[in-house]
């Protein structure tokens, strides 16, 4: 099965990715874009979410990575990464964004990573900074962690230098080329609209001056 191809079709099914060139939101961190995203919505629909957990076990293998336990990133990454542990038959924990103020205090919950190698699961990667916050506490408790499954990401020149200076290399189960591709082929957007979307993935940062959306 082509994965990327499918689940590029199983996020637009979902209304998990959508398009607004005319009227782009603005992110919480002030990027406006003609382009939103929420994977939060697959386990609401479980056939397509059967086909990202398989997705991530395809990947596991083609790329041959091998761990000892799951770590989910709070809260999205969590039911994914709970999903594949419970297929896989592999433990899962998941990691919070930060402490609670009572009990253990712990960054990690669910069990020990300590000298495990740890397999950490995203829904999706903008900066990657969530992720990379996720690496740094794993490594705290000793625990080992070179590889980070997402099942989406921008591909923002940021977010590629930031897991490559923590010394992580980033998968995802498809790509927004795939999604865009799919998306035209359905009729979501006009080939006009296509270019416009396809600038923001090459200068997000000077797309909404460009098209007068400041």
């Amino acid at each position: 099965m082509d994965y990327q191809k499918e689940i590029a079709k199983a996020l637009l099914k979902i209304g998990a990715v959508g398009f607004v060139p005319d009227k782009p939101i603005t992110f919480k961190s002030g990027l406006v874009s003609p382009v939103y995203i929420d994977n939060r919505k697959f386990p609401f629909y479980p056939y397509e979410w059967s086909l990202v957990i398989q997705g991530f076990e395809a990947l596991l293998t083609e790329k041959d990575i091998s761990f000892d336990i799951i770590a989910g990133i709070a809260t999205a990454g969590i039911p994914h990464s709970a999903a594949l542990g419970y297929s896989m038959v592999k433990p899962s924990v998941f990691i919070r964004k930060e402490t609670k103020d009572h009990g253990t205090q712990k960054l990690i919950e669910g069990g020990d990573v300590s000298e495990k190698k740890v397999l950490l699961i995203e829904d999706h990667i903008t900066t990657g900074g969530s992720s990379l916050k996720g690496v740094a506490a794993i490594r705290e408790e000793k625990g080992t962690v070179s590889h980070c499954l997402a099942i989406t990401s921008y591909g923002f020149e940021e977010s590629n230098e930031n897991f490559s200076e923590a010394e992580v290399d980033l998968h995802t189960l498809t790509t927004f080329d795939h999604i865009l591709t799919q998306a035209l082929a359905d009729g979501m957007f006009t080939v006009d609209e296509h270019e416009i979307i396809k600038d923001w993935f090459k200068d997000s940062q000077g797309w909404a001056s460009k098209y007068g959306h400041e």
